[in-house]
């Protein structure tokens, strides 16, 4: 798309990148691309989860790859693990070092920036704010840092410096962008101004999360008998809480199914909960390629979302959701804040208060006593929201409009325009 005859030209800057599960800039950057805007993306070179860049692999300065209207710029970080906080810091502040140097020439002449916005991105941004001042930048929020954790962890000065850091760069950028509503009142009260602060939700990777039909083999892997089957798939770890899960599917083992598919840091104590509370309704699956999920999603009844009883998660929607939302997969939420309202809004499921064994057990109950066509329903009018709401061109629209509002040109003469193009 070009805007008075000129080409829109448009940096990223993220941590994070493909071939990583990095979707959200990922899809950003092609979309944007597809559009008719010139997209530039300076990232790293691929080293997420195992902190140890990809085989194929070799971080060098002078990497550079094009396709039409895309150009991505990967530069140097330090890779050696992220098991301790001294190597996360390590590494966030080697990119900022290797970022400063790229940024003038790479990103010096876009119309806005983008910021795909992590606390790992954060001394980077405030290096590039520095850098290019008279580049307006969208910062895409999507985890604000907790502090209290940081401190409770013996990290309390790199919390500082991290806070003091998000500080500035909330309030430099021209719009802020926030990826749950409760995120808005957090960045504010970091330093956001509040009209410069909006809501735009993440999307699913919908190249792999579609409503789909389950073949034997994700019946016979999910299904024993016709009772109720709830799934959580994904992380088993301090965040989501699961044992709460078991014990609620513990106290109902003749009515559901409780299958966990994945892995993580709480595994083993889970697994032991299990075992200990012989509950035979609760089975453990090894994690699988997302490309298997829709299936294994389609052969559950529920799609199980959990989140603990913590003050920075209340702000937060796993993306889990919005997997189980796309695929039409009705919705089981014991989670807080905007989650549950997410849920409870888009009357897509059932939510009960996190970290709650016997309201859990009460959700579990009732979900297995709903027929199976409201049990339809419930996932018709999730997908119908997460279609509206959360899909990837309605996420790449909001994008759009907020970095030509940052770079001074009028949203609406360019949405008429690309219709005329079209």
């Amino acid at each position: 798309m070009v805007v008075g005859g000129v080409p829109v030209k448009i940096g990223i800057l993220s941590y994070h990148f493909p071939p990583e599960p990095a979707f959200i800039p990922g899809s950003l950057a092609e979309e944007l691309a597809a559009r008719g805007h010139d997209v530039r993306v300076l990232t790293g070179f691929p080293d997420y989860p195992g902190g140890h860049v990809y085989p194929g692999w070799r971080q060098r300065w002078n990497h550079e790859t094009h396709s039409q209207r895309l150009a991505v710029r990967r530069v140097p970080r330090y890779s050696g693990g992220a098991s301790s906080t001294g190597a996360r810091v390590a590494s966030y502040l080697s990119f900022a070092g290797s970022v400063s140097l790229a940024a003038r020439r790479f990103l010096g002449d876009v119309d806005a920036l983008y910021v795909f916005q992590l606390p790992a991105t954060t001394f980077a941004t405030a290096a590039v704010f520095r850098l290019l001042p008279k580049v307006p930048a969208v910062l895409h929020v999507q985890d604000v840092w907790a502090r209290d954790g940081a401190e409770a962890a013996g990290d309390g000065r790199w919390s500082a410096r991290m806070g003091a850091a998000m500080t500035r760069i909330y309030r430099t950028a021209a719009r802020v962008a926030v990826a749950a509503p409760s995120m808005r009142d957090l960045v504010v009260a970091a330093g956001a101004d509040p009209a410069r602060v909006q809501l735009v939700l993440n999307w699913t990777d919908e190249r792999i999360f579609y409503p789909a039909t389950p073949g034997a083999a994700a019946r016979q892997m999910v299904r024993r008998d016709r009772r109720c089957v709830v799934m959580h798939a994904g992380t088993i770890g301090a965040r989501q809480g699961l044992e709460t899960a078991v014990r609620a599917a513990a106290a109902l083992d003749r009515t559901m199914d409780l299958v966990l598919v994945g892995s993580g840091a709480d595994e083993r104590r889970v697994r032991g909960l299990a075992a200990d509370l012989k509950a035979e309704n609760v089975r453990f699956l090894a994690r699988r390629s997302p490309v298997d999920m829709p299936e294994l999603y389609a052969a559950a009844d529920y799609q199980l979302i959990m989140l603990r009883d913590l003050p920075e998660l209340r702000g937060t929607v796993p993306g889990k959701l919005q997997a189980a939302l796309s695929c039409a997969a009705p919705v089981v939420a014991s989670a807080g804040g905007d989650t549950a309202e997410l849920v409870e809004r888009a009357r897509a499921g059932l939510s009960c208060p996190p970290e709650d064994w016997a309201a859990l057990a009460d959700r579990f109950w009732l979900a297995a006593t709903i027929p199976p066509p409201a049990r339809t329903e419930m996932g018709r009018r999730g997908r119908q929201t997460y279609l509206r709401e959360m899909s990837l061109p309605a996420g790449v629209d909001r994008i759009e409009r907020l970095l030509h509002e940052a770079a001074g040109r009028n949203p609406q003469a360019v949405g008429e325009l690309r219709e005329n193009l079209a």
